[in-house]
């Protein structure tokens, strides 16, 4: 069960509209490493998950990322303004001032509508975790450029909250794997001679040696 709380997770607000800032920040609303992916990405991957902590945790952060959703679309609405104006968009998705009447629509930022090819799940709580902590990595990354390209205090203000939630997101998808070390596809590493080879095929130089594969691991983010 899901219920809305009409009070913002956090604050929002921006110093004046920026139509062509609104355009470019749907890529966080509507495009592949969105708010929206995440959110049903996590959701979608915990309907299989019998780990009742784990589940727990795909639950809470899918809703969380449903909540950041709420707080992109809500500054893309400041930034548009009040009337359609087409002219004002320098580059990039126009469809808001066209057909949307300044709704943020479920696009990225060329005008791309969003895809449920987005999502990746496969029942393997290895694979999932290192998929989950890997969007998080490039949410933060679309964050960052984000970030540079702004003046505006209020839509940095909330990029940076932003940043420090998918930052926490990613410990805790750490933390999860650590949990997960024996179990589906983190079994059995290295069972041949085959997983221990490195083929030196860009030469000259060999700056890694060959590997002694182990499951995936990350430093405690508790004890660091």
């Amino acid at each position: 069960m899901f219920t809305h709380d009409k009070q913002l997770l956090h604050q929002v607000k921006v110093d004046r509209p920026n139509p062509t800032y609104a355009a470019m920040l749907q890529e966080q609303l509507g495009g592949g490493n969105g708010e929206l992916k995440a959110g049903l990405q996590y959701i979608a991957q915990s309907f299989r998950i019998q780990d009742p902590e784990i589940k727990d945790l795909f639950l809470d952060i899918g809703a969380e990322e449903l909540s950041h959703m709420e707080m992109v679309a809500t500054t893309i609405n400041m930034l548009h303004g009040h009337d359609p104006d087409l002219t004002s968009v320098q580059g990039g998705n126009v469809q808001a001032h066209v057909l949307g009447g300044l709704t943020p629509l479920l696009n990225d930022a060329s005008g791309n509508p969003w895809t449920a090819n987005y999502i990746n799940s496969t029942g393997d709580l290895a694979a999932d975790l290192l998929s989950n902590i890997a969007a998080e990595q490039r949410a933060k990354v679309v964050y960052e450029y984000l970030y540079r390209q702004i003046n505006d205090n209020g839509v940095r203000e909330t990029i940076d909250f932003l940043l420090n939630r998918e930052e926490a997101h990613n410990a805790l998808f750490r933390e999860a794997l650590n949990k997960v070390q024996n179990k589906g596809s983190n079994q059995d590493f290295g069972v041949d001679e085959n997983a221990r080879l490195y083929f030196d095929l860009s030469t000259p130089g060999q700056y890694f040696s060959a590997p002694t594969p182990t499951p995936p691991a990350f430093q405690n983010p508790r004890n660091s």
